[in-house]
């Protein structure tokens, strides 16, 4: 494209201010005064080095050919691109920044999965809103966040971004991310976001964790019915929250790139759902039609994306390259070029930063002199949302919790692994700056007890694989072996486990291997790592299993011959103490599982809210002609919503208010749970509903409402909960939103398998 030609332009613009606090007369008026190619240069988000070089950016922001930029998070390296946007452009269109904020910025809070393991919404607030205040912090606007897609096949790397397996759970996750990344709006939530608030793009939309096999990137294939029950609900939820952006998937859904999918962002989106913002594209996304092979050119590409409905292209050159031929050849009309800069421009409007270009990056006056410095971090609300997230998986004869004298062996990859400690898209968190398990099992001993420590394995013995996590960090490799023999780090191990009271084994997946382009074949313990376990074992001494990761594991082994096993995933910059909190009894755990963990890959897909067959598998019963496998036991090896403590919990029966329903009233569900332990503790009280007989196959039962409440030794509680039409509705066959007549069974319990149950009607 030759210099000058393209992108020439006319006299400066003249922005009327006076129309500013009048967003769309105040976008009009700058729209008005752009030329084709300003217009054009708005739907670029380009990053720094991986798409080019800053000073050619500089140039491209200052001729009005980009609109925002990603992946950069300092403001002094910013702040000269907003320069260039608002003081060298003809426009002085500012720019925005964004970058994956997703499980915190500087302080790294526990994976999104481990959050979701909490079932606390005031603990996701809590990450949600430190995240935004410290990006806020660093000069970033917008955050792809938050991950809402459902999955039920955790070999998919991404699973560990997600919030697990349940519509109702992740949507509300998802409102209350938004509500905390976005801040306050005002009363009709609307205002600009403030200088603590970033833009939250909900993504992936849509329904990419259910990707054929679990592996990245595939295609996706589904009934309507699934998919406006199952799937949509936490995309909805966010949007219905105000989230500002939205980011589009990389699958295919029945046939068509969600990038390219007029019914997918115009028809479902923007008429349906009345959403008024800002659509990005994924890394890439639009170039990559072509090799879905719907696209047989850049031009098409170009051409079925903008269409679409895709407002902002992410780190490719197509909508430059083929937009202004597009709008002049007429096979593009000017009007889907207004809508999507309009969007723009209404998204940065609601950033605040035509109010203020610099409202998060600043002068410079107050840029960190050290911009990793300890007192930037947020040690204390890491370490409460690691500690709420952990779920306890066993714990036989009360091997938890330790005690603080006596010698602890601690041994495992994972033991003393600060960058895996942080799990994937750690944003801009410094590994070095995380607590391992060591560090944290030694402050807590500190003057008590002794620490013995060996490495006992690699994560991997398989080059290939090694080779591969550290392809996908292209820095610095991050998976690095011990060079001696798998036998000689084993007899190590096992020479402390000897001298020692108690063994805890830091095992699991590097972090890598729960990340974007990392699905998995096997859910196992890479096999040198159970063979640790296994030699551990056979010195008699009680075995702790502390697990980190990004998926559920299939543990057969370990559940049987483990003496308690603490799932701690990845739990973020303060995960050793946490940990160390929890495994000394400073916390009781109480957490539960957001996904089901099935007892192999074939098993897979398993979750619980499946839907009812005609031949089902009943437990403690013959298993021929029915819907089962017959080479391992049926059912999960640990329930969606499962998790133990370190105290007990009894629930009675459960009370209706009443057994049936009006159309326009609602029943009270009542249960009393008390703890009948020796220890205060948490759980998580969780309300199912089984329509007994529809129209269409319904599900088993589907989570609809759940409470965490907290119990002193010995104190009950009554647990209410309220059920109308609403927590009935489902889409049917010809995708109404209905609640039909008839019985429905509340179940109530601890987890999703054992419950207490009554009956009523809906009339």
């Amino acid at each position: 494209m030759a210099a000058g030609g393209l992108f020439s332009a006319p006299a400066q613009a003249d922005i009327n201010r006076a129309l500013l606090n009048d967003k769309p007369a105040f976008i009009a008026d700058v729209m008005r005064q752009m030329t084709l190619d300003e217009k054009i240069g708005q739907l670029r988000l380009i990053s720094i080095g991986a798409d080019m070089p800053k000073p050619q950016l500089i140039k491209e922001i200052a001729a009005g050919r980009i609109g925002g930029s990603f992946n950069t998070v300092t403001p002094a390296e910013n702040r000269p691109l907003q320069d260039a946007a608002v003081r060298q452009s003809r426009m002085k269109i500012p720019l925005f920044f964004a970058y994956d904020v997703v499980h915190g910025h500087r302080t790294v809070f526990p994976i999104s999965l481990a959050q979701a393991s909490s079932w606390d919404m005031d603990a996701i607030a809590l990450s949600a809103r430190t995240s935004a205040v410290e990006a806020a912090a660093d000069g970033i606007d917008m955050t792809f966040a938050p991950m809402v897609d459902i999955t039920h096949d955790p070999r998919w790397g991404r699973t560990s971004e997600g919030f697990g397996e349940d519509p109702y759970l992740v949507s509300q996750i998802a409102r209350v991310s938004v509500e905390a990344l976005q801040g306050d709006r005002g009363p009709d939530g609307k205002a600009p976001i403030g200088a603590n608030g970033v833009m939250a793009a909900v993504k992936h939309f849509a329904l990419y964790g259910a990707v054929e096999g679990g592996r990245d990137y595939n295609v996706v294939n589904m009934n309507p019915m699934r998919m406006y029950d199952d799937y949509l609900p936490p995309y909805r939820a966010a949007i219905d929250a105000g989230a500002g952006a939205v980011m589009v998937a990389l699958n295919s859904i029945n046939g068509v790139p969600a990038s390219s999918n007029t019914w997918l962002l115009q028809d479902l989106l923007r008429k349906d759902w009345g959403f008024k913002g800002l659509t990005v594209s994924d890394h890439g996304a639009i170039f990559e039609l072509i090799k879905h092979g719907v696209a047989s050119n850049e031009s098409e590409a170009a051409e079925l994306a903008i269409k679409a409905g895709i407002d902002m292209s992410m780190a490719d050159q197509i909508y430059l390259k083929e937009l202004p031929e597009l709008v002049s050849s007429g096979k593009v009309p000017m009007a889907a070029i207004d809508n999507a800069v309009r969007e723009i421009l209404g998204a940065k409007y609601d950033m605040g930063l035509f109010h203020d270009p610099y409202l998060r990056i600043g002068d410079g006056s107050h840029d960190p002199a050290d911009i990793n410095a300890e007192n930037r971090l947020h040690r204390d609300a890491a370490r409460d949302v690691a500690r709420k997230s952990m779920v306890l998986l066993e714990n036989r004869a009360q091997t938890l919790p330790l005690k603080k004298t006596g010698t602890i062996a601690l041994v495992g990859p994972l033991a003393d692994a600060h960058i895996d400690m942080m799990g994937s898209w750690s944003a801009a968190g410094v590994a070095r700056q995380s607590i391992t398990l060591k560090q944290g099992l030694q402050d807590a001993l500190a003057g008590k007890g002794k620490l013995l420590t060996a490495r006992g394995a690699n994560i991997t013995e398989d080059k290939r694989i090694v080779d591969y996590l550290n392809f996908l960090n292209w820095d610095t490799p991050e998976v690095v072996q011990d060079k001696r023999k798998p036998e000689a780090m084993i007899a190590e191990a096992v020479k402390i486990a000897k001298r020692s009271d108690v063994i805890v084994a830091a095992v699991g997946e590097a972090r890598g291997m729960s990340h974007e382009s990392s699905s998995r074949t096997s859910l196992d313990l890479p096999a040198n790592q159970l063979a640790l376990l296994k030699a551990l074992k056979k010195t008699g001494k009680p075995l702790v299993l502390v697990l980190m990761n990004g998926r559920p594991l299939a543990l057969n082994w370990e559940r049987e011959n483990a003496d308690a096993i603490l799932e701690t995933w990845y739990s973020g910059t303060e995960g050793g103490h946490a940990i160390a909190d929890v495994l000394f009894g400073d916390v009781n755990p109480s957490g539960k599982l957001p996904i089901t963990f099935p007892r192999s890959v074939g098993q897979i897909p398993a979750y619980y809210n499946h839907q009812r067959v005609g031949r089902p598998f009943t437990e403690g019963k013959p298993g021929n002609y029915t819907s089962q496998y017959f080479e391992e036991p049926n059912g999960p090896l640990y329930p969606f919503g499962y998790g133990l403590s370190y105290t007990t919990f009894a629930l009675s029966d459960v009370a209706l208010s009443k057994n049936t329903l009006p159309r326009d009233g609602e029943i009270e569900a009542s249960i009393t749970v008390k703890n009948t332990g020796k220890r205060d503790g948490a759980t998580v009280v969780q309300l199912y509903i089984q329509d007994v007989a529809a129209s269409v196959v319904r599900p088993v039962k589907e989570l609809k409402d759940f409470r965490k409440v907290m119990l002193k030794a010995g104190e009950e509680q009554v647990v209410r909960f309220t059920i109308d039409e609403s927590k009935l509705k489902f889409h049917n066959a010809q995708l109404q939103y209905v609640a039909e007549s008839g019985d429905f069974n509340v179940e109530i319990g601890l987890d999703s398998k054992t419950v207490k149950t009554q009956k009523f009607t809906l009339q």
